[in-house]
C-alpha cells in the first residue's frame, strides 16, 4: 500500500524447521540464483530447537561459519539489501533451559548484523519489551517459539517499517 506504483514481488523461502545448515544448502537456488533487491532472515531458533528436542546439536561455531557463509555469498553476489532478524524464545513458557545457547547465537547473529546487516530487527527483545508492556506470553506465541497472531504482528510491523524504508532507498 505504500507503494502502489511500485512493482513488487514478495518471495518467500522460508522452510519450517530449517537450520543454518539447511539455509546454507540452497542458498544458489533460493537467494543468488533470484538476485532480490532485499534479503530477509530470520533463522537460527531451530539450530538451538533442535539440541533439546531432537538432540542434533548445532555448535556455536559452526552456526557462525553456517550463518557467516550465508551473508557473505549474499552481499559479494547479489545487490541485495541485507535485513536479519534475531530468533526469541519467551521467558517462562517452558524453554529456559534452552535460553543459555540461544543467547549464544544471538550474539553471533548481533555481531554478524554489524559487518553485513543494512537493518536489523531485535525481535528476542521486542517479545520481552511486549511481555512486560502487557502482552501476555501465550498471546505473543503458545509455546513461546512460534509466534501467535500478536507475536505475527510485532513482527510485521517491525518488517514493514525496515522494508518500506530500504525500499525508498532502493528507488
Amino acid at each position: 500500500n505504500a507503494f502502489p506504483d511500485t512493482d513488487i514481488e514478495f518471495i518467500n523461502r522460508g522452510i519450517s524447521g530449517n537450520r543454518t545448515e539447511n539455509l546454507l544448502d540452497r542458498v544458489d537456488k533460493d537467494l543468488i540464483d533470484l538476485q532480490p533487491d532485499i534479503v530477509t532472515i530470520l533463522i537460527g531458533i531451530n539450530d538451538t530447537w533442535h539440541r533439546y528436542m531432537i538432540d542434533l546439536e548445532t555448535p556455536v561455531d559452526r552456526f557462525r561459519a553456517n550463518y557467516d557463509t550465508v551473508l557473505n555469498r549474499i552481499k559479494n553476489e547479489t545487490n541485495a539489501k541485507i535485513v536479519m532478524l534475531e530468533p526469541f524464545i519467551l521467558y517462562n513458557m517452558g524453554k529456559d533451559d534452552m535460553r543459555a545457547d540461544l543467547n549464544e547465537k544471538i550474539n553471533v547473529i548481533r555481531q554478524l548484523a554489524m559487518q553485513y546487516a543494512d537493518a536489523f530487527i531485535p525481535l528476542d527483545g521486542m517479545f520481552v519489551e511486549a511481555n512486560v508492556n502487557g502482552i501476555p506470553n501465550v498471546e505473543l506465541s503458545p509455546d513461546g517459539v512460534h509466534p501467535d497472531t500478536a507475536g505475527k504482528k510485532l513482527i510485521a510491523n517491525a518488517l514493514a517499517t525496515v522494508v518500506c524504508k530500504l525500499i525508498d532507498e532502493i528507488k
